[in-house]
């Protein structure tokens, strides 16, 4: 007698192409939701949506109720629902109610009420002077010191302090009295307010600037299911929304991998990373939005290619080898009878990518998208050839020169155009625009490269990489690793601040006489995820390289268990 299937099995028998080889059976024993189980979640959000939506538009006049009322709605993760009505009344708020005049306006002069209206405005790239928190400082300049008893509004203005740009030393001074409450709160009151507590904690280990969206949408919605006062109909709309989106990613991921496994590049390449689940995890924190399933498949694809990619030429070929690879990338091919096999797989794959983006994107009326990510693949190839004769020349760069070649072997300038192949929104003005390192890729590059350094350079070191930013600084300052890393840790907060000066399009009339071209929101929005997933995979370690438990648990939380309803 055949011994009975056990879930296990039968799930990893429904679910065969889901098997990347770092995960074994991680997603196989977690199966999807049936379309049965989808289209009733569907139905339900049509009919919580209206129910919200009428809240929206009857929200009290008072701009904090307001706003208070859309902060909710948007870290609840159903904001993409209502972009349009909730960008009206944001800037109707803006418009009428000037953020420079201090907020004057019965409750609104409150601590928490100023820093919310502030996060919102600059959230929505509204250029709000930082100057309304001087109602907030004593005599001599600094922050009142009864302020720490508001515990809500040092939370709120903590929030609203991380959303600074360069020279903006109020809101650095409100980062460090934030700080320093909040960490005696912790210290303190643990056992005072559990719920208060676990927000003060999530916020000390990242602010909610530097989060993942889906990420802080499902602590936000653990955290307001807890309050007495919460709304059913946002609530239910949240965790309906959360999990039908879900789905979508399971049902991309599912497509992707058995891509992958087809490709099997993976096997012709075993020297290189397999991380398909982290990429897409990647994709996904970057553009979360249902409408760019698309930019997420191109970025992906791309990504877990240029992945492979950096471990030719870190850890197999030789110095000759690349040289040849790199010409035939900047050829696009024509002289790969010269290279090893492996190469020549390697650029097979990548070219049927580009095809495909060509196929995929000309039928969307975008067919200058590929020729694009051509040039984009041959400048990550030239930049990784640059790292790698100063390896085999032994050569430590100055810190600027190796912040100069590392915004092209970060490899976000190459991910950025393709995430832009897939979205309506592009245009060839923004990708010219992109190909001339406008100030924000360069930012977003910049951190990447400086955070991945601060975490893996002794690894790298260990297998024998080119020196990274950290050894650099050393032998151009004469100081050591700990000296060397904090001063790389400041060169990411102004990059962070550089990112927040850029996305800040909605300016004054005089601010925008002479504004260079900007692109639109959506393109724009595409930096700050990248450089969102860089503080949550690589603040503390390697979470790529080095799949972690912090890594497997995001992947769990938003790839494998729905929310129960």
């Amino acid at each position: 007698m055949a011994a009975q299937q056990s879930p296990a099995a039968a799930a990893a028998q429904t679910l065969e192409m889901f098997h990347p080889s770092v995960w074994g059976d991680f997603f196989l024993t977690n199966p999807s939701q049936t379309q049965q189980t989808v289209s009733g979640w569907n139905v339900q959000v049509l009919a919580l949506k209206q129910d919200v939506e009428r809240m929206l538009r009857a929200t009290s006049d008072k701009p904090a109720q307001k706003l208070s009322f859309i902060d909710v709605v948007q870290r609840l993760g159903i904001g993409y629902l209502f972009e349009t009505e909730i960008d009206h009344q944001i800037q109707l708020i803006y418009n009428h109610h000037s953020c420079s005049l201090g907020y004057d306006d019965g409750d609104d002069g409150e601590l928490s009420a100023v820093s919310l209206r502030f996060r919102l405005m600059r959230q929505h790239g509204y250029h709000v002077p930082s100057d309304v928190f001087n109602k907030f400082k004593d005599v001599d300049g600094k922050f009142k010191s009864e302020l720490s008893s508001d515990m809500e509004g040092i939370l709120s203005l903590y929030e609203a302090a991380h959303l600074g740009v360069p020279g903006e030393n109020i809101l650095d001074e409100a980062i460090d009295f934030t700080a320093t409450c909040l960490l005696k709160y912790s210290a303190e009151h643990l056992d005072s307010d559990e719920a208060l507590a676990e927000r003060v904690s999530h916020a000390l280990k990242r602010p909610l600037r530097k989060g993942v969206e889906k990420q802080e949408q499902l602590f936000f919605i653990s955290m307001y299911e807890q309050d007495r006062n919460h709304d059913p109909a946002l609530l239910g709309l949240a965790k309906l929304c959360f999990n039908v989106v879900q789905d979508l990613y399971q049902k991309e991921l599912r497509a992707l991998t058995k891509w992958w496994v087809e490709l099997d590049l993976a096997s012709k390449l075993p020297f290189a990373r397999d991380r398909l689940v982290e990429v897409y995890l990647w994709s996904l924190a970057t553009m979360w939005e249902p409408k760019h399933s698309l930019s997420r498949h191109f970025l992906t694809k791309v990504t877990v290619l240029v992945s492979t990619l950096d471990d030719i030429y870190d850890v197999k070929a030789t110095i000759d080898e690349l040289e040849l690879f790199t010409a035939a990338i900047s050829s696009w091919g024509k002289t790969e009878d010269h290279l090893p096999e492996y190469m020549g797989d390697w650029m097979e794959a990548m070219a049927s990518v580009v095809d495909g983006i060509d196929e995929i994107a000309s039928r969307e009326g975008r067919g200058y998208c590929a020729e694009y990510a051509r040039v984009a693949v041959r400048n990550q190839a030239k930049a990784y050839l640059s790292e790698a004769r100063w390896l085999a020349e032994k050569v430590v760069p100055s810190v600027d020169e190796y912040r100069r070649v590392g915004i092209y072997s970060c490899c976000y300038p190459l991910l950025a155009v393709a995430a832009l192949c897939g979205m309506d929104e592009t245009t060839t003005a923004s990708f010219d625009w992109l190909l001339d390192d406008p100030a924000i890729l360069v930012a977003s590059s910049d951190m990447c490269r400086l955070m991945d350094d601060v975490v893996s350079h002794e690894f790298e070191q260990e297998r024998g990489h080119v020196a990274s930013s950290v050894e650099c600084y050393m032998k151009q300052y004469g100081v050591g690793k700990v000296e060397a890393r904090e001063a790389i840790n400041k060169m990411i907060e102004e990059d962070w601040k550089m990112i927040n000066q850029e996305l800040l399009v909605k300016q004054s009339s005089k601010d925008i006489i002479g504004l260079e071209f900007r692109p639109a929101k959506q393109v724009m929005s595409v930096f700050l995820g990248l450089a969102r997933v860089m503080d949550v995979l690589y603040k503390d370690s390697d979470g790529y390289t080095h799949a972690n438990k912090d890594t497997k648990d995001i992947i769990t939380a938003l790839l494998v268990t729905p929310i129960i309803i």
